[in-house]
């Protein structure tokens, strides 16, 4: 009789489904986008399989969710727990689902990467943080408070882990406009979208809005394109998971760590 063993069948992966809004004018590009992303988080979330999906491309949530071997874990690439996360994403998904997480605005590790990388850009520019504007700009809602609410909350968590000479919140679709906010704001202040990607707002919007303003500050990519945001959604869905999942801090690239994220801040940038 052999004393060698049959391995141990291997746990099956834990389903996991990305979904994001999309851009309903031209659905492709922003597909492309979280396709991408969910094969970022695979790549450090070796326990799951990851898809991703957006709501503006037709067929793309019913697509994935079919494709899924058993009811996944549904993360909300959405800055706040507004009307798509509460309550039309509930119903496209319609119980095929196995959690739906909170969305990326509010986790609490965003403002502590946005601080990091603040310091960091006002460190490399020899400026003092705590004579340093940050302009938060954001989406809002006419018709929610949730959105405010997740953007102000961001902006108090940034403020609380750095001293800032001061820090203003805009809005694109609610008072105060992004313009208003970055008016008289100085040389030395920095604009950050908080936008979980780049896009019609982010690269329209919030530009035209600054210029309005004659904003002569720092143009920041939005925070949800941070390096370290794949490993953060992937501690997440490990979390939920039971698995033991590595934070961002051990997957953010190298070269993102020695020069920072805030490194790619211009003058003259737009995101995208």
């Amino acid at each position: 009789m052999s004393g060698t063993r049959s391995p141990s069948p291997r746990a099956p992966a834990t389903e996991a489904l990305i979904v994001a809004h999309g851009q309903p004018s031209e659905p492709e590009p922003a597909e492309a986008g979280i396709a991408a992303l969910a094969r970022r988080v695979q790549a450090v979330w070796p326990g799951g399989r990851v898809r991703g999906a957006t709501l503006a491309m037709p067929g793309s949530l019913d697509t994935a969710l079919a494709k899924a071997a058993h009811p996944p874990l549904v993360y909300p690439l959405f800055m706040s727990d507004g009307w798509f996360t509460a309550s039309e994403l509930s119903r496209r998904i319609a119980g095929r689902a196995a959690a739906i997480l909170p969305p990326l605005g509010l986790d609490p590790a965003l403002p502590g990467l946005a601080a990091g990388e603040v310091a960091r850009s006002c460190a490399e520019r020899g400026w003092r943080a705590e004579a340093t504007v940050l302009i938060v700009a954001a989406h809002g809602s006419g018709r929610s408070l949730n959105a405010a609410r997740a953007a102000r909350r961001f902006a108090d968590g940034i403020g609380s882990a750095l001293r800032l000479g001061g820090i203003r919140v805009g809005f694109v679709e609610e008072p105060p406009g992004i313009a208003e906010a970055a008016r008289d704001a100085g040389p030395r202040a920095i604009c950050l979208p908080f936008f979980a990607a780049g896009g019609g707002h982010v690269a329209g919007d919030v530009p035209a809005a600054l210029d309005d303003a004659g904003f002569r500050g720092l143009r920041a990519p939005p925070i949800g394109s941070h390096p370290a945001i794949p490993a953060l959604i992937a501690q997440r869905l490990g979390q939920r998971a039971g698995t033991d999942t590595p934070g961002p801090e051990r997957y953010a690239p190298a070269s993102a760590c020695a020069s920072g994220w805030a490194g790619s801040f211009s003058p003259s940038m737009t995101s995208k």
